[in-house]
């Protein structure tokens, strides 16, 4: 990757959020553990607050003037996800708490009711925990059966090996868009070109791509995509799930209750429209308005240039890593996001991240929520220094600079 330096989109947004004006340990805060939860600017705290200072009341329930404003402020979030990542209709746009609910969502309502014996799940070794755990849990129910794709020399999805792998066995294939550990970008647009060609269905993880990249869902031509808000700017306590509106038609109910209903009856009910039919009971309202605020926030910046400007912080981040002896990358050095998950020889990552902190430096050490790929790497865990827009070269030079003092503490420590 070639660093070239324009200016920084950080210093027109530095100031909208509060958090990054802290000491830690009283030293400037440099947050590099955006992978993990992004940073939350003056603008969604205040709409978060807006809504419970003055709107505050359930949606889609009352005649009064605080229900209505609740439900206009809900629903207008629900069509800026839509827009934002190009769905044909906010009905093809469900709110969860998370992107690990929406995948169980799709688990436990498509899979349960389409997966038989026999049938295969493709996956990849470098899955999150949260869409690999929900299919082990239903292959065993179902008899389904997993595969996974492995890894090319470069550390990136092998698509040759996915192509003999895929079958007209094969049901589902599930796979993130972006690693959060290798920093890899997926073909996913190939990918469900080919899983479509056997007539499987395609659900991408997009929680590490939505934040960062131009997201274009009918392009991708995905069945289903998740998200998670906290890490695009808005609060925890809300994500969704895109789906295709046809095969959100054809899935049963995930959850039973209040709001996803039409009529109910002591021996039967029959179940509301897309898509609150998978909406039971009280959402997250104000976390949802916050959401919609997150991404009016984003679209202000543009997530071209947004794109454009982590590309160069990342160019920035491993041509600094990739001087520092005995330190070793995971992932492939080009075509990779804002992130870098890295050892160095003989010191563990936990202390690395400890001793960072000192410096008031926050980065991320463990599997990352990915242990079957640290498995492979024959590694109990890993550094993680992962970037968003609001950050800048100057805090990647502390980074470094601390990163190579905490290795030549240990250095000194070990000899």
């Amino acid at each position: 990757m070639t660093y070239t330096q324009t200016k920084p989109l950080a210093d027109a947004v530095r100031d909208d959020f509060p958090i990054l004006q802290q000491q830690i340990n009283g030293k400037p805060l440099v947050y590099l553990d955006n992978a993990a939860t992004s940073q939350k600017p003056r603008q969604v705290l205040n709409a978060w607050r807006y809504y419970y200072e003055n709107d505050n009341a359930n949606v889609h329930r009352g005649a009064h003037s605080l229900s209505t404003r609740a439900t206009e402020a809900y629903e207008a979030a629900r069509a800026k996800v839509a827009q934002f990542i190009g769905a044909s209709s906010p009905r093809e746009i469900v709110f969860t708490r998370n992107a690990t609910e929406a995948i169980n969502l799709v688990a436990y309502s498509w899979g349960l009711n389409n997966l038989q014996q026999g049938d295969e799940i493709i996956l990849s070794v470098m899955e999150h925990h949260s869409n690999l755990v929900p299919w082990q849990m239903i292959a065993q129910k179902t008899g389904a059966i997993l595969k996974f794709v492995p890894l090319t020399p470069l550390e990136t999805f092998d698509i040759e090996a996915y192509k003999q792998l895929i079958s007209t066995k094969t049901k589902l294939v599930t796979v993130v868009h972006v690693s959060n550990t290798l920093g890899c970008v997926n073909p996913v647009t190939d990918i469900v070109t080919i899983a479509h060609n056997y007539g499987a269905k395609v659900l991408i993880d997009a929680c590490q791509s939505v934040p960062h990249l131009p997201m274009d869902v009918q392009a991708i031509d995905c069945d289903w995509l998740v998200a998670s808000g906290h890490k695009m700017c808005a609060p925890s306590g809300i994500g969704f799930l895109y789906g295709k509106e046809r095969i959100l038609e054809e899935m049963p109910p995930f959850l039973g209750g209040g709001e996803m209903i039409s009529e109910v009856f002591l021996d039967y009910s029959t179940y509301g429209d897309l898509p609150h039919k998978f909406e039971a009971g009280t959402p997250a309202i104000g976390e949802a308005i916050a959401l919609g605020s997150a991404i009016d926030y984003l679209n202000n910046l543009g997530m071209d240039s947004i794109h454009t400007y982590e590309e160069e912080l990342t160019c920035y981040l491993l041509e600094k890593l990739t001087n520092i002896p005995r330190l070793r990358i995971y992932g492939p050095l080009e075509n990779r996001a804002a992130l870098a998950s890295f050892n160095v020889e003989g010191i563990h990552s936990s202390d690395l991240a400890t001793l960072l902190d000192n410096d008031g430096i926050a980065i991320r050490s463990g599997h990352h929520c990915t242990q079957p790929l640290h498995h492979l790497f024959k590694a109990s865990g890993s550094a993680r220094a992962s970037l968003y827009f609001y950050n800048t070269r100057e805090e990647i030079d502390r980074f470094v600079v601390a990163l190579r003092e905490t290795i030549d503490f240990f250095s000194d420590v070990l000899v």
